[in-house]
This record gives structure tokens, C-alpha cells and sequence, in this order.
């Protein structure tokens, strides 16, 4: 573990036009950029345990995304969707003033940005991830229908919804919620996944962030975007991870899809054992190949002009 990185640890405050994106900064001033994304109702912290173990040459950003830790919740009426975290990651990357960068994402992290940006990045790492999750075109209208309903009901609600707890009682709420994570990890979580009250502790994340995302594409779509990528991507799948939960008809099958698209190409699949937040519980699991995949993709590879 490096010290080094360790100890080069600060805050990240970039201001947007309804607040600020808040977030963490592991490594030199003038290291290769690596933005770090966290998925669904998770926060930067997730990425805590396991950036200590990667390559100290590197910058590592991790963002809390709109809505999620420590970042200003959106607008009023206004949906939580890939295309925003796209248009998000763009603000930071913009803020930052960089102009080539990898990402590190988990789950829903990477979202898009890859495919409509495949420019700007060197590499890419997905934590027990497919990116371009596609859905069955069948059920595209009624999942717009439901996050619709969701956004419209939620928008007749007068008073402020958001549960006080002690943080005994949100420790085991984040525990039951996310049965795979340690103990440690649920700490980690929490420190920027509260919020102090006057009457004990709140949840920071947007209550919004549950509501269906209404933006899906379909497998084709998927394929289309996928293809647009062209930055070498390592995908690390966890044996126990995201893939499991899906049934083995349809969405399985899309999946599989996928996964064929990087296999055939020159990016790198790799199960291990774990479960989906394995990066967080036992990141020295997957460090080896995600250390070894920047020293060999970036860290070796001419400086961008």
C-alpha cells in the first residue's frame, strides 16, 4: 500500500449552475488523470480502500455525482439520467482542465462518456459493470411510464420526506440494504452519505436517485455505442457481483451480448471472486489487474501532446 498516495488526500469542490460537485483527490498535482465514478446511490467513498493499492504516479478523482454524497441534489423537476452524469462528468472534466484522462467506474459509473466523448480518454476500468445496459425495447415505455409517475408524485409532496436517524439506526438501514458490505465499508459510506441534524442524521442522497431512470436504450443502441469506444477497457467482473442478479432469460442474454463485444476486441474480461462491492471489501482483489492495466495502458504510453 502507498503511503504516498495516502497521504496526498483533499477535497474537491467544483462549482456547477444549481451548486457544486463535491469530491476527493488521491496522488501528485501533475499525475496522469484518472476520474473515478461511483455507482447507484453509493458515494466517492467507495473507492477509499482501493486507490491506496493502484500506481502512485497517477491523479485519482472521485466524484460524489449529483445527488449522491456531499454534491448539490439537481433542480426541482428535474430527472436523474445517463445522459445528465455524462454532461456532469464533462463539468468536472472541464474544471479540472484535462483534456485526456481514464476512468475507473463501478456499476452505473462510466455511464456513457466513452461513447460520446471517445477522445478525451485513454483508458478505461469497469468495477462489476457492462456501461450501455440495455433493456428489452418492449419495456422501454413503461419504465418511462413508472419513472414519470414516480417524479410526478413525488412533486405533490409539500413537506420533506428524508427519515432522521441515530447513526446506529442508519448504519443497520445501509447494512440491510446492502447486505454484501462489511462493516468497515458501511463507515466508509456514511461519512459522506449523512448529513448531521438537528435531531440526529439524515441521508444525503436525493431521494429522486430511486425513481426509474426513464433514459434506456436498447441492444443494438448498446452495440452502436459500445463499438465508438476507443480506449482499451478492462472489465472485472465479480463472480457473486451484478451479473448474478440478473434472471438467465432476457436481460441475461443482452448482457451476454455485451460482454462478447469486448471479448472480441482488444479489451480484457476477468472474473473474481467477490461480490458487487468487492473493490470496497476486498479491494486487494482487484488492484493486481487494474494496477497492471494503467501501468500498461497509460503509465507506459506517451504523454498526450
Amino acid at each position: 500500500m502507498s503511503s504516498t498516495v495516502k497521504q496526498a488526500v483533499s477535497e474537491l469542490s467544483l462549482p456547477v449552475p444549481w451548486g457544486e460537485i463535491r469530491g476527493k483527490i488521491w496522488g501528485p498535482d501533475h499525475g496522469r488523470p484518472v476520474l473515478c465514478l461511483h455507482g447507484w446511490a453509493d458515494n466517492c467513498g467507495t473507492f477509499n480502500t482501493l486507490i491506496p493499492h493502484l500506481p502512485k504516479e497517477c491523479r485519482y478523482v472521485a466524484v460524489d455525482l449529483p445527488g449522491h454524497g456531499l454534491s448539490s441534489h439537481r433542480p426541482p423537476r428535474v430527472f436523474y439520467s445517463f445522459s445528465a452524469y455524462v454532461a456532469d462528468v464533462r463539468r468536472v472534466v472541464n474544471g479540472l482542465q484535462w483534456t485526456k484522462f481514464s476512468i475507473i467506474g463501478h456499476s452505473m459509473g462510466e455511464s456513457h462518456t466513452s461513447a460520446l466523448h471517445p477522445d478525451m480518454l485513454e483508458a478505461i476500468v469497469l468495477l462489476d459493470a457492462f456501461r450501455f445496459l440495455p433493456i428489452n425495447p418492449t419495456e422501454i415505455s413503461k419504465v418511462l411510464r413508472q419513472g414519470m409517475d414516480e417524479m410526478l408524485q413525488f412533486e405533490k409532496q409539500t413537506e420533506d420526506k428524508r427519515r432522521v436517524y441515530t447513526y446506529e439506526k442508519a448504519f443497520e438501514r445501509l447494512l440491510a440494504a446492502n447486505p454484501i458490505l462489511s462493516e468497515e465499508s458501511v463507515n466508509i459510506l456514511l461519512e459522506r452519505g449523512l448529513v448531521q441534524v438537528e435531531r440526529g442524521f439524515v441521508f444525503s442522497r436525493d431521494l429522486r436517485v430511486n425513481f426509474k431512470n426513464i433514459e434506456r436504450i436498447s441492444l443494438e443502441q448498446s452495440l452502436k455505442m459500445q463499438s465508438r469506444t476507443q480506449a482499451s477497457v478492462l472489465v472485472i467482473l465479480a463472480d457473486e457481483g451484478f451479473g448474478k442478479t440478473f434472471p438467465e432469460s432476457g436481460q441475461q442474454k443482452l448482457t451476454n451480448t455485451l460482454l462478447q463485444g469486448y471479448r472480441g476486441r482488444t479489451h480484457t474480461v476477468v472474473t473474481v471472486p467477490g461480490d458487487h462491492h468487492v473493490h470496497l471489501n476486498n479491494p486487494e482483489v482487484i488492484a493486481p489487474f487494474v494496477s497492471n492495466f494503467l501501468q500498461t495502458k497509460v503509465l507506459s504510453q506517451q504523454l498526450p501532446a
